[in-house]
């Protein structure tokens, strides 16, 4: 007989080990399930919290007693204008001013006077920074190394015909040095012969 025994107890320790690990995926199920609803709760007591608050604002918004700060900040920026031009306030006698009543005055309000400060900032900005692009750029910088090495070359030339020159000067004094010493020197030789 070719029957294959197993002995009960492997079969009993297989059976508790399916048992074990089936307890254990249900734990870690129900388990799961518990923080999913903790989750959910926090969540719901968040957006609570949130409407709450949002209701509350609502609220004060709706109200037609007080402005808000923007709004208090807009009209006064409405009663401040600025001029950006003096043409027109004072006329020459010079016959202008029936030029100058011709342009009409014109006046900016606080938000558009900053918007033209502002562009013409960014217009300046711009024009630096092409300027400094194109002084920058691989034909400038090419340019620029070549007057410097003809430069560095015409500097070099005059200061070897600077010490040409004073080399010339050095000796030529050198030599007359030595002539007038020479000619002391004979005259006081031929001085001593008389005696």
């Amino acid at each position: 007989m070719n029957s294959v025994s197993v002995p009960a107890w492997v079969l009993g320790t297989a059976a508790g080990v399916v048992v074990l690990l089936a307890l254990i995926v249900v734990l870690l199920a129900l388990r799961a399930r518990r923080s999913a609803r903790r989750r959910v709760a926090e969540a719901e007591a968040s957006e609570a919290e949130l409407r709450e608050r949002l209701e509350a604002l609502e609220r004060r918004m709706t109200r037609p007693e007080s402005t808000s700060r923007r709004q208090r900040r807009e009209e006064r920026a409405a009663e401040k204008e600025y001029v950006i031009t003096s043409l027109g306030e004072d006329a020459d006698d010079d016959g202008e001013s029936a030029e100058v009543e011709q342009v009409a005055r014109r006046t900016l309000t606080a938000p558009a006077f900053a918007d033209a400060v502002f562009r013409e900032t960014v217009v300046h900005s711009a024009a630096l920074v092409h300027g400094v692009r194109r002084a920058l750029s691989p034909e400038v910088r090419f340019k620029i190394r070549y007057e410097m090495h003809r430069e560095v070359k015409r500097a070099r030339k005059d200061r070897k015909s600077e010490m040409r020159e004073a080399l010339r000067e050095y000796r030529a004094r050198q030599r007359e040095a030595v002539d007038e010493d020479d000619v002391v020197s004979t005259s006081s030789t031929t001085g001593r012969d008389r005696q």
